[in-house]
């Protein structure tokens, strides 16, 4: 008995440190993983990512929570109507398949633009034809700003290149920097003053419905890059040019200089006009048919 009575304080002792080693040693084994994830974190983050322009096509909970969003079987009662395209002859497509070829092999990103001006219709024409694009449940998620006045195209230039330096200079990182050298181009944006036109183009997160309804938007970042592509083509086939411009983090300064709603996020941004008498384009070189298909 008294032996056990020595022992009792001792055991009380050696309990309570099992206790509190049982109790402590789940706090250090979910220290160092969070650790780790914090710097897997950092590893992952790109600063020449524009975080602006991430895709919102997934909206998980928001059609559930948020009785604003419209209900998708609103618009099931839709019209289809027969469609009989014209068909060419062979020979035809073929000829009018190199004629297209020959026109888009011409296309040069152009950073050398006249201030000569080009007509209003020109440009409409061109924007119809870029909104001819296909589109995720046909939302056609796509704003073109246009500009023209001077002033306002002078503040998107100052934006851009205060943003485009730290580009440059810190958020880019030397391999691109060095990539981009051999092309003479830098932050100094002077064609953003002198084109006739600035179109900006802004994709739509979701939509916004005359009765405030907001409308999901499927794979708005590719319909709207489709839409781009089509709207280079319809430039070029117009005796236009442009630069291809994408501004790593000024689409929120320019959303609100061009007052745009919070739902559009800046995509591209294209100079647009006659190429300067005095153009230079870099004497680059396109890879051929056979490193850029492949036939199965």
């Amino acid at each position: 008995m008294a032996l056990l009575s020595v022992l009792t304080p001792v055991l009380v002792v050696v309990l309570c440190m099992v206790v509190g080693f049982m109790l402590l040693k789940p706090r250090e084994t979910v220290t160092p993983t969070t650790e780790k994830t914090k710097e897997r974190t950092k590893q992952d983050f790109r600063p020449w990512v524009d975080q602006d322009l991430q895709d919102d096509t997934e909206i998980p909970g928001k059609q559930d929570d948020d009785g604003e969003w419209v209900d998708s079987h609103e618009d099931e009662d839709l019209l289809h109507v027969p469609y009989s395209p014209k068909r060419y002859p062979e020979e035809t497509m073929l000829d009018r398949s190199q004629d297209f070829y020959n026109l888009m092999n011409q296309r040069r990103s152009v950073r050398f633009i006249s201030p000569e001006p080009v007509p209003r219709e020109v440009i409409d024409n061109v924007i119809r034809t870029a909104g001819t694009a296909p589109s995720g449940a046909h939302t056609e998620p796509w704003t073109f700003v246009v500009v023209s006045d001077p002033e306002t195209k002078h503040q998107i230039r100052l934006i851009v290149e205060e943003e485009e330096e730290v580009n440059y200079r810190q958020r880019m990182g030397d391999k691109w920097v060095h990539d981009l050298a051999k092309l003479r181009t830098n932050w100094i944006k002077e064609y953003l003053d002198v084109a006739p036109y600035l179109v900006l183009i802004f994709k739509q997160t979701y939509g916004i419905l005359p009765n405030n309804k907001k409308r999901t938007h499927y794979y708005n970042e590719i319909s709207v890059s489709i839409s781009c592509g089509i709207l280079l083509a319809a430039l070029q086939n117009v005796g236009l040019v442009t630069v291809t411009s994408t501004p790593l983090n000024c689409g929120p300064q320019l959303r609100v200089l061009l007052k745009r709603p919070t739902n559009e996020k800046l995509l591209m941004l294209l100079p647009v006009g006659y190429p300067a008498s005095d153009a230079t384009v870099p004497d680059l070189k396109r890879k051929p048919l056979d490193e850029i298909m492949v036939d199965i």
